[in-house]
């Protein structure tokens, strides 16, 4: 019997793809798991109506951790036509079967290092010092799923009534509404901020930015302000400092030195996140977990590209990086360490490199020379 039971959900497009390729590398490694294929995805919406099938969660349940790869989303009213004839008119609504793993396994952190690897030609302004990480809360925000769109009579006439803003809509029809709640809960914004802290202090890394709106967004992003004040007190030997998330974007290719380690809730997370990684080459090398207390599910940051599909050019390392993460939190350390001093060795000597990168080689060539460097 295997050590670890790995969830194995290719996806759609590439995703695909750069799942094979993260596999020659775990295999190459000897990690001694049992790799489990989950149906997720656009195909089975089209066929399902459901592209996150309760099989899946299923067997979510039952791993130790899972890989991901990615998926195709569309605008509800396009998703809909796409239904076999049978599904079409049932109301089915197609909801992100990545939003709704982590809400269902409440995978509340979203960890995504962003790391400049030398001889990386794609770097910031040719920076080898760039090493921020972003812990992103992952079930609240922006991204709850509390959307309205036709916005119900009796919603609609008490915010009119009781918000002050709802004035200057007096006069739009409730046919013209729609409406995205934005939450944010005290016990949601401690556990994101104090998992950062936590992170700081074990990896001795000097200073948490906490990202919000706080000015304008006086609600939310005030509780998760004031929340991370009151965390700051447990962690006397981490410095914390805040930003606005329009400030930040600023300031983080400005001086990116004067970063180490960033919170933020779900949508400001993303941004950032996706900035960061930018930084660091693009989301070719965008690796994040979304880590919960019992399960946590990797991921490369780049999404389906269907136009690359069948291809096999896209860039194979956020994926393998993400392997990375996975075996870190496995308590594989020692491994996950091989995995990332190899894809480091690749990248610095640049005989192997995607397209992205100005080379030529398939996503396959990429993961097999950084297993041959294990």
């Amino acid at each position: 019997m295997s050590k670890y039971k790995i969830a194995w959900l290719p996806g759609d497009g590439v995703g695909v793809e750069v799942l094979e390729a993260s596999k020659i590398v775990l295999d190459k490694i000897n990690l001694d798991a049992e790799y489990i294929h989950g149906d997720i995805g656009w195909e089975f919406w089209c066929k399902e109506g459901d592209a996150f099938p309760e099989r899946t969660i299923d067997l979510l349940k039952n791993v130790n951790a899972a890989m991901f790869g990615a998926i195709t989303s569309k605008p509800v009213k396009a998703a809909n036509t796409e239904l076999v004839p049978e599904l079409q008119n049932k109301g089915l609504i197609y909801r992100s079967p990545i939003v709704r793993m982590r809400q269902l396994f409440n995978l509340y952190i979203c960890l995504r290092p962003c790391k400049a690897y030398e001889g990386n030609p794609l770097n910031y302004y040719g920076r080898n010092d760039i090493d921020l990480v972003v812990f992103r809360e992952n079930t609240e925000g922006m991204y709850s799923g509390v959307e309205f769109n036709p916005v119900p009579e009796g919603l609609a006439e008490f915010l009119k009534a009781n918000s002050k803003p709802f004035a200057a809509f007096k006069d739009v029809p409730l046919d013209q509404y729609a409406i995205s709640c934005k939450i944010n809960t005290r016990k949601g914004s401690e556990k994101i901020i104090r998992a950062a802290f936590e992170f700081a202090q074990k990896f001795n890394r000097k200073k948490v930015t906490v990202v919000h709106k706080a000015n304008v967004v006086r609600a939310t992003d005030g509780l998760f302000l004031e929340t991370a004040k009151e965390v700051k007190k447990d962690f006397p030997d981490i410095q914390m400092d805040d930003a606005n998330i329009d400030a930040i974007t600023m300031w983080l290719l400005k001086n990116p030195k004067n970063y180490d380690v960033l919170v933020a809730p779900n949508l400001f997370g993303d941004i950032i996140s996706d900035l960061c990684a930018q930084m660091v080459g693009g989301l070719g090398f965008g690796c994040s977990g979304n880590i919960g207390e019992k399960l946590a599910v990797f991921e490369p940051t780049h999404g389906s590209a269907p136009k690359y599909a069948g291809q096999y050019k896209v860039n194979p390392i956020a994926t393998i990086l993400s392997a990375k993460m996975m075996l870190d939190w496995l308590g594989e350390t020692e491994m996950g360490n091989k995995v990332e001093k190899a894809t480091a060795d690749v990248i610095k000597e640049g005989k192997f490199r995607t397209y992205d990168m100005g080379g030529s080689n398939t996503t396959l060539e990429v993961a097999k020379a950084i297993a041959d460097k294990i």
